[in-house]
């Protein structure tokens, strides 16, 4: 029995939940703008994660996990080519981080804070990042299809029910992140190092990433 065309509707709304509140590279790239830059930017970030959802999405719904599926070589090229890019925001927050501890104590007493360049332009950053997102492709590919009816007359209705869901509670989870990083920034301006060693530390998870991305595999 199926919730037009959604199987075991609780289940999927269990498992989203959780995955979402897993920590991934878009909760933490926009965490970081909104820590860096306030409020403003960091739903800049949440709109460029909202669209590449809604890319992978539709492209879901149009078949590109059983085109991943088949074409070994595609799915290759995907997934370096996030690798790679998750792997360099990792490299430029560790670098960022480096100059804040270098500078933490020349800065303490400046007003003006300093655009690190990866977050000068959070929505087509976040946008990137949102569509080589390892833990978004494999959601889509491993269990978002898995609660859809293949003989449910009306395709496109369970990918809206399943897609609403999963988008609402990504949308809830970040703008909870933008509140609390926009509160942490004002520490943060005076206590450089921490700052840095937080930055340090998101991107080496950045990297993690980049490395999980890379070795994963679609069995």
């Amino acid at each position: 029995m199926s919730f037009y065309g959604v199987t075991d509707l609780w289940t999927y709304v269990v498992g989203a939940f959780g995955i979402i509140l897993l920590p991934g590279p878009n909760s933490l790239f926009v965490l970081s703008v909104a820590t860096a830059r306030g409020v403003k930017a960091g739903f800049q970030g949440a709109l460029g994660v909202f669209l590449g959802d809604t890319v992978l999405l539709v492209l879901v719904a149009l078949g590109a996990a059983g085109l991943l599926r088949t074409t070994p070589a595609l799915f290759m090229v995907v997934k370096y080519a996030g690798a790679a890019y998750l792997g360099w925001v990792g490299v430029q927050l560790l670098l960022a981080a480096l100059q804040k501890w270098r500078g933490a104590d020349d800065s303490a007493g400046s007003t003006v804070p300093v655009v690190p360049a990866h977050l000068a332009k959070p929505f087509q950053r976040a946008l990137l990042v949102s569509l080589l997102n390892p833990k978004a492709i494999l959601f889509l590919l491993s269990f978002f299809v898995q609660f859809i009816d293949p003989n449910y007359a009306t395709p496109a209705v369970p990918f809206l029910i399943l897609s609403a869901i999963v988008m609402g509670f990504s949308a809830v989870y970040l703008s909870v992140l933008i509140v609390m990083g926009a509160r942490l920034a004002d520490g943060f301006r005076e206590r450089g190092k921490l700052s840095a060693i937080l930055s340090s530390a998101v991107g080496a998870v950045f990297v993690w990433f980049g490395v999980k991305l890379a070795t994963a595999s679609l069995s």
